[in-house]
């Protein structure tokens, strides 16, 4: 089973998605900010394995969440390589 969840508010959004992993679950993280020089976007996946997809998921969607915010508050910076 796969669980999938989003949360965003106007200029960003986290979308997070469970997979079956080696010993639990691990979850897949996607933001998008929207910023004056357009639509930064970044995806990753959680360095941890989770024992329940409710775990997973909502580790997911926090982390996400603290990415998004360390972005629009300024500290940290991503250059398109």
């Amino acid at each position: 089973m796969t669980i999938s969840g989003n949360v965003g508010d106007g200029d960003w959004s986290v979308v997070a998605t469970t997979h079956c992993t080696a010993g639990g679950f691990g979850c897949a993280i996607q933001i998008s900010h929207h910023t004056p020089q357009g639509v930064f976007k970044h995806e990753f996946t959680h360095s941890s394995i989770f024992p329940t997809e409710r775990e997973a998921i909502l580790a997911g969607l926090s982390e996400g969440m603290d990415w998004v915010r360390l972005k629009m508050s300024n500290t940290l910076s991503v250059r398109a390589g």
